[in-house]
């Protein structure tokens, strides 16, 4: 056989393989994608995480709130500024040892728990205020959550920049810094995309406010949420299992969906405390079926 002819037949073979090759890439590729969807919850799909913050069960230690999340279904958290190591002996997270947050850190890897963010301190002081910052390395967290004063916001955006961690601004009730959405868009307009907000819905609702006016205000700034729904809309309200009182939270989920919000909804369930959970698990169960309704459907821009 001349040697071009055998060049040539060599040639086409290398073609063949490598078109063979990139099919069974494609469909072993696609395969993998179908597997990961079945897989996948519809809150996977949203890119939602419904996460307990650790305030929930402020009255056990944290150890046996990481069991009670579990037993709820739920694999995130989001740490308060104090924990209860023991009973309920609460220590500041700054005030953690090493030893204690890699403890922490390996009862959170055995139950399968992953944390999200922790309200802290952030002050002007900037040695102070990285303490917090420091911690959040050490928890291996990207997102902080507090109520920095205005006069503050300098230090914590510098700091925000050096660690490369995200703050996201809480809003309590009227008359707080943070109670208007518009207060923190004011706060962080000009600042590092790093400088968002923690949504704190049931606060909005004591404020008299509508929370889902309120996201509206805040999209694209939104970076976690303590998402509630009260048995009535004043200061004095108390919360109660999602979907059951005036917050309206199906609306509410359907707006974040609409701004395409990637992130958790933190359960900061403060009622009935030692004896919430089967409120709580109501309000799992509620989160689980809006999401399945939310996926199943697609938004206008989706559209």
């Amino acid at each position: 056989m001349p040697i071009f002819e055998i060049k040539t037949n060599l040639s086409r073979r290398g073609v063949i393989d490598q078109l063979a090759a990139l099919i069974l890439t494609l469909v072993f590729g696609a395969n993998a994608v179908r597997a990961a969807e079945a897989t996948s919850t519809p809150a996977d799909q949203l890119g939602w995480q419904m996460a307990i913050h650790a305030r929930t069960f402020k009255d056990y230690s944290l150890f046996e709130t990481m069991d009670k999340t579990v037993a709820l279904g739920l694999k995130y958290m989001s740490l308060s500024a104090g924990v209860n190591l023991e009973s309920t002996n609460s220590i500041s997270v700054l005030k953690l040892s090493d030893a204690q947050i890699q403890s922490i850190k390996d009862h959170a890897a055995a139950k399968g728990i992953k944390f999200v963010n922790v309200y802290v301190p952030l002050p002007g002081d900037e040695k102070e205020c990285r303490k917090s910052f420091e911690f959040a390395r050490k928890m291996g967290l990207d997102t902080l959550v507090g109520e920095p004063e205005p006069e503050a916001l300098d230090t914590v955006e510098k700091l925000c920049k050096e660690y490369n961690i995200r703050v996201a601004i809480h809003d309590h009730p009227k008359p707080s810094k943070y109670w208007n959405p518009q207060f923190v868009l004011d706060a962080i307009k000009g600042r590092s995309p790093l400088l968002g907000a923690c949504a704190d819905t049931g606060h909005w609702q004591r404020s008299g406010l509508d929370p889902v006016e309120c996201l509206k205000t805040l999209q694209g700034h939104i970076f976690t949420l303590h998402f509630k729904d009260l048995n009535e809309k004043k200061k004095q309200a108390h919360d109660v299992p999602w979907g059951s009182g005036v917050g309206h939270c199906k609306e509410m989920m359907a707006e974040l969906k609409r701004q395409g919000f990637k992130g958790a909804y933190c359960v900061e369930y403060e009622y009935h405390y030692g004896t919430s959970t089967p409120e709580i698990a109501e309000c799992v169960k509620f989160f689980n079926q809006t999401c399945a309704e939310l996926a199943a459907t697609k938004s206008q821009h989706e559209k």
